[in-house]
């Protein structure tokens, strides 16, 4: 089967794309698995001219959130939020499509994330019968609240604009190499030993909640993952139909 993640490598950055796009780059078992083992592979490696890593994805979608097919195991997701905010290395997240769910999650943990302009956002969970649980670590600490309790809660799509003066993005454009070309210039110009340090003092708050909260966020994820509500949700979106309960 081919890679669902391409690692290429090119001035000092490593670029991860998440090539999934029949399944909208959803958080499938497989997609998880990998990205956790390129990250893996970053993490150790020796290139002294290691920067940063670029995580960004083929097709019109970026991350559609967890697979409803074949999930991810919730602990292995929470891990990933962690390695991420562990590398020792700042990763920017390149968005050129839509982002759902979970895959909000993975820019809630990246150090920089910038969109272009079809990209559009949203907290899908509470339609389908879930609860936006492990992405609230890395997301709730970014994000201005009274916006995260409005699209938490109601599950609205909003533009990058939106998503930037919420926290959720670091900018947006309407060229997103554009908005990126200067992102990556001052990290390559960056000492290695200085950069990894200043982002272990960034992400401190992120790293912290994860820890303390993942156990509990895991399993009230699992816990309306595995509800009667759940079921119907998802069995209502895979079938392209309201659920039951919407008035």
């Amino acid at each position: 089967m081919a890679p669902l993640v391409q690692a290429a490598h090119e001035r000092g950055i490593t670029t991860l794309t998440l090539d999934s796009p029949a399944n909208r780059n959803a958080l499938s078992e497989a997609l998880v698995g990998e990205l956790r083992a390129a990250l893996a592979a970053t993490a150790t490696a020796t290139d002294p001219e290691a920067r940063a890593v670029l995580l960004t994805h083929t097709g019109g979608t970026f991350c559609a959130g967890a697979d409803l097919k074949s999930p991810c195991d919730p602990a292995d997701f929470l891990a990933l939020l962690h390695e991420i905010t562990a590398l020792p290395r700042p990763v920017v997240a390149r968005v050129t499509g839509h982002v759902r769910a979970g895959g909000l999650g993975l820019l809630g943990a990246c150090d920089i994330a910038a969109a272009g302009p079809e990209s559009t956002f949203a907290f899908t969970e509470t339609h389908l019968g879930v609860v936006p649980a492990v992405i609230s670590a890395p997301l709730l600490p970014r994000l201005e609240p009274r916006a995260a309790a409005r699209y938490f809660l109601t599950a609205e799509a909003f533009d990058a604009a939106e998503a930037t003066r919420i926290g959720l993005l670091t900018s947006h454009g309407p060229d997103v190499d554009e908005v990126l070309a200067p992102v990556l210039d001052g990290l390559r110009k960056a000492g290695p030993g200085a950069l990894a340090a200043t982002k272990e003092l960034l992400t401190a708050p992120v790293r912290t909640a994860l820890t303390r909260d993942g156990e509990a966020l895991t399993a009230l994820s699992a816990r309306h993952f595995g509800s009667a509500e759940a079921h119907e949700g998802i069995t209502a979106r895979l079938d392209r139909r309201s659920p039951s309960w919407v008035l």
